[in-house]
């Protein structure tokens, strides 16, 4: 969180600026209330326990930003972030205790983002092992297969009745040190060349035999909601050793395997462990998308609207804080950052129960995405669709233009179709460029053709057979 904690409210809006657009007062809400989770962090123990943090509800059709604002917020945080649908718990078979499987899921993203943290950590010193063991499988020493030899090769009962036992051992002793002492300097010599050929990327293609474990096979038992593991190796512990086996493999993908092989070694999985779970509880995000789904409406609150009822006060526990048991230890949920989302077409935020409704004090509704809104998405952002296409493409050796023209008809007919049709927001753009891109990319490669202009014309040409079916069902009653 270090880069984060440099950040202001303003600096916030202005990263999340870079690949969304629109949407102010809800990057504004979201920026200051992570602000104040920071603000929050740097109080005393005993007044940091007593401020809970301030849960977002955002309001908003479809494709609009609600989850990207959230998964760009949780990347630029570094923290462990998840998406639940809230309409996964009115399931056929949905009973209370399922609600939990959100917080054991957030436990897992931690677990993953903290051991990636200190796996890389560990990466350069496992690269040098890693290296000294490819090194090994190239050139291997031969001082152990020949004292084995000589081992094997020996009677003691011939030298005890010759009477020679103790100066033929003397004498093999002195003649197997004199071998391996040279014998070690030849392959510390090989070595440091082959060393050398690995680092200027020579071996790359060479195959090698490395030794790697081998993953036990357990099974897995479904045990409330939680799939528990059941394995030897963890029943018995160390007496149980670590099964390997060999595997021939290039020096390219050796170095990757020995490396996390080596790095996994380094690490000390209690102190993963017991960052995780902190930062789970301390840092955590759980965006609930279709929360609109659960609200029964006030004029009916009969049949299904019962079970949606109940669901929300399964999750109300969960967000006013209670301590959730996972593999890996207790979890609290007091001061993990809750972000509601739905389009509220047919429910109101008023539909919850108010106790659910009291825990999202902020409340932002988000704007549906005009014209100009489509063409900046095509156009502005980092990641802009244009852009991806345009790169995609690119990869066949075939270069592909869009006028600008040619990006405003995209975006008028991207505003149209939702206005007419059902309302996607900005997921109709990748529909529209699918379609639009669809010949194109099925007859690449194409040597002939190494560059492509997508202009206005072709979108309208493209598009005319749909354009006219349109036209002509206004005529039809």
């Amino acid at each position: 969180m270090t880069k984060f904690n440099e950040m202001t409210p303003k600096e916030i809006v202005a990263e999340l600026d870079k690949y969304i657009i629109g949407q102010d007062k809800a990057k504004k809400s979201v920026a200051v209330a992570l602000r104040n989770r920071y603000r929050r962090s740097r109080l005393s123990e005993e007044m940091r326990d007593e401020i809970s943090p301030k849960n977002i509800l955002m309001m908003g059709p479809t494709g609009v930003g609600k989850t990207e604002i959230a998964r760009r917020l949780a990347k630029l945080m570094d923290a462990p972030f998840i998406k639940v649908e809230a309409t996964k718990f009115t399931e056929v078979g949905y009973v209370g205790r399922d609600v939990d499987s959100m917080i054991r899921d957030l436990v897992e993203t931690s677990i993953r983002l903290t051991k990636q943290k200190k796996l890389e950590d560990k990466y350069s010193i496992a690269e040098k092992i890693a290296e000294e063991k490819i090194l090994e499988a190239i050139i291997p020493g031969k001082s152990k297969k020949k004292a084995s030899d000589a081992t094997n090769n020996f009677n003691p009962f011939e030298f005890i009745m010759n009477g020679q036992l103790s100066s033929q051992l003397k004498q093999n002793n002195q003649e197997q040190s004199d071998d391996n002492k040279d014998e070690k300097e030849d392959v510390v010599l090989a070595r440091e060349q082959v060393r050398q050929q690995l680092h200027e990327g020579l071996l790359e293609d060479h195959f090698v035999e490395i030794e790697i474990l081998d993953a036990n096979k357990s099974g897995t038992i479904d045990m409330g909601g939680e799939p528990v593991s059941i394995s030897l190796g963890n029943i018995f512990g160390d007496m149980v050793p670590d099964k390997k086996k060999k595997k021939k493999v290039t020096v390219r993908e050796a170095k990757k395997i020995l490396r996390e092989q080596e790095a996994q070694n380094l690490i000390d999985m209690d102190q993963v462990t017991g960052e995780a779970l902190e930062n789970a509880e301390q840092n955590g995000i759980i965006f609930i998308d279709e929360i609109d789904k659960i609200a029964s409406s006030s004029s009916y609150k009969m049949g299904a609207d019962v079970s949606r009822e109940g669901v929300q006060r399964d999750i109300l526990p969960i967000v006013e804080g209670s301590v959730v048991n996972t593999k890996y230890g207790p979890v609290k949920t007091d001061h993990i950052l809750f972000i509601g989302a739905g389009a509220f077409h047919v429910a109101k935020p008023t539909d919850l129960i108010p106790e659910l409704q009291g825990r999202f004090p902020i409340r932002v509704e988000l704007e549906n995405l005009d014209e100009e809104a489509f063409y900046m998405v095509l156009t502005v952002p980092e990641n802009a669709l244009l852009k991806q296409h345009r790169m995609l493409l690119e990869t066949e050796g075939t270069k592909v233009n869009f006028t600008d023209d040619a990006a405003r008809e995209i975006s008028k007919m991207a505003f149209l179709q939702n206005e007419q049709q059902e309302n996607i927001g900005a997921r109709r753009l990748h529909t529209i460029m699918e379609k639009l891109l669809e010949d194109v990319s099925f007859e690449l490669p194409d040597s002939d053709r190494n560059e492509i202009v997508i202009d206005c014309e072709y979108v309208k040409e493209k598009f005319a057979e749909t354009i006219r079916h349109k036209d002509l069902d206004k005529y039809i009653l």
